[in-house]
C-alpha cells in the first residue's frame, strides 16, 4: 500500500473514532501523535486538520450532494470517507481529483457496505463535476 493510501486510512481511523466516540478529531490526533505507536504520518495529520478546518463547508456540501441521505443517517465510515475525499478534491491541489475519488472509493470498498463504493463515487463525482462553481 502506498504511503498516501496508508495516511488516508489512518486519517479515516482517527476521524471515524472521533465521530463514534464524540471526541474532538484534533484532540484525538494529538493523542496519537504523542503516543507515536504507530507513528502518525505528516499527511495523516494534514488530512485530519484539513477536514476539521473545513468541516462546516464539507458537511454542507455532502448534505447537498448525498441526495436522500442526511449525514446522521449515513454509516459512519461512509460519512468520514466522504469528508476525506471532499477535502482532498476541494482543498488539496497536488492530489488529482480522480485519485482522491478513487482512494475514497477504495476505502469504502474495503471498510464499509457493498453499496458504499458506488455511493461514495457518485457523491464525490458530482462534487468534482461542480468543483469550479463550488470553489468560486
Amino acid at each position: 500500500m502506498a504511503a498516501r493510501s496508508k495516511a488516508r486510512k489512518r486519517a479515516l481511523d482517527i476521524l471515524f473514532e472521533s465521530d463514534a466516540r464524540e471526541l474532538s478529531p484534533n484532540d484525538l490526533l494529538e493523542e496519537r501523535v504523542a503516543r507515536a505507536d504507530p507513528p502518525v504520518n505528516e499527511y495523516t495529520a494534514a488530512l485530519v486538520r484539513g477536514v476539521v478546518g473545513h468541516s462546516h463547508r464539507i458537511d454542507e456540501l455532502l448534505s447537498t450532494y448525498a441526495q436522500g441521505w442526511t449525514l446522521a443517517r449515513m454509516p459512519g465510515v461512509d460519512r468520514n470517507v466522504l469528508r476525506l475525499g471532499a477535502y482532498e478534491v476541494l482543498y488539496v491541489d497536488e492530489v488529482p481529483d480522480a485519485v482522491a475519488v478513487s482512494e475514497a472509493t477504495n476505502l469504502a470498498r474495503d471498510l464499509s457496505t457493498d453499496e458504499s463504493p458506488s455511493f461514495v463515487n457518485g457523491v464525490l463525482g458530482n462534487i468534482v463535476r461542480d468543483k469550479a462553481a463550488l470553489s468560486a
